[in-house]
């Protein structure tokens, strides 16, 4: 693992643009714009952070990933350059064997069906698992439903997918979830799918409806089907050396304040996923729902095998599946 100088450099100009208000200001990074669900969230926790804490400390938020793409923001929570990351579980995979069970298409049947599994014993189980990392899981924060997009041609079946190209997440799942359904994978940072398809570099993508309002991908793929095939949760992060730092009772203060935060964060996202929503479907976006997720899901079962390969992992998913 290696923090390049410039991504430091970097890193430290905006940081130091940071309030100093507090007697310490936990800067939290995200990729998503201002106002977005994620980022509103991680703002309620800074304020209760800081009015439990009688101002000894705040969160700072840096959206729109003026700290970098998903990827390098991780790297730079483990040396301690950022404070606080709110990602995606994608990008974990290749890095936490445990956040890939998460990750896995069709793992959840539902929204709540996550939410029951993320709130009990196995997403503590996935918190602590961060902690070998030089990273401490704080909360889990909803991610919705991904389904595809793209700019050619509505997708109405497995057929439609062939030949296709998809940009995905860095991760070795969601590559192989593609290729799985016939379509080719390509993995790029969140920032450059826009232009990718603009160009034809790709055809197309899959995310959730916030994420395929709020970055405009809806302006360049105006097909979007409703296939559902990943409900992969978000998660907010510390660095383990930011977090060493704290007295054990500011540690407290830090989990219960995120922990707070996500019934807010829930109630966000359903009311800003109505308003994508309706939003992508003014834009005159051809919307395919229904669809046979069947032999979508029955092409998973390589994914499955090939990753899911220890014990500890089986044992992971079926202790999911047999949630209810």
């Amino acid at each position: 693992m290696k923090l390049t100088l410039t991504a430091a450099l970097l890193a430290g100009s905006a940081l130091a643009t940071a309030a100093t208000a507090c007697e310490t200001t936990l800067r939290s990074s995200d990729t998503h714009p201002e106002g977005y669900p994620t980022v509103l969230a991680v703002q309620e926790m800074g304020k209760l952070l800081e009015e439990r804490t009688g101002g000894r400390l705040c969160v700072e938020v840096f959206h729109s990933a003026q700290l970098g793409e998903e990827k390098d923001t991780i790297e730079q929570t483990q040396f301690g350059v950022i404070d606080m990351n709110r990602v995606s579980m994608g990008p974990f995979n290749n890095i936490i064997e445990e956040t890939q069970v998460v990750s896995l298409p069709y793992i959840f049947r539902s929204v709540e069906h996550m939410h029951t599994v993320m709130d009990g014993p196995i997403g503590e189980e996935i918190l602590a698992a961060f902690g070998d990392h030089d990273l401490v899981g704080l909360a889990f924060y909803d991610g919705g439903s991904r389904s595809f997009y793209n700019s050619e041609k509505p997708i109405t079946s497995m057929a439609d997918l062939e030949g296709m190209k998809f940009r995905v997440m860095q991760s070795d799942i969601f590559v192989d979830m593609v290729s799985a359904l016939g379509a080719n994978a390509t993995p790029l940072p969140y920032g450059e799918v826009y232009s990718s398809i603009q160009t034809g570099v790709i055809d197309g993508a899959e995310n959730n409806w916030p994420s395929y309002e709020s970055s405009g991908h809806f302006e360049v793929a105006k097909y979007y089907t409703l296939d559902q095939h990943l409900i992969v949760p978000e998660v907010l992060v510390m660095s383990k050396m930011a977090w060493d730092k704290l007295s054990p009772e500011d540690q407290e203060a830090v989990r219960q304040a995120a922990k707070d935060s996500v019934p807010v964060m829930r109630k966000l996202w359903e009311e800003r996923e109505a308003a994508s929503e309706q939003k992508v479907r003014d834009a005159g976006v051809e919307i395919v729902t229904d669809i046979d997720k069947t032999p979508f899901i029955e092409a998973m079962v390589p994914v499955y095998e090939k990753h899911v390969t220890s014990d500890k992992l089986k044992d992971l998913v079926e202790r999911i599946q047999a949630t209810e």
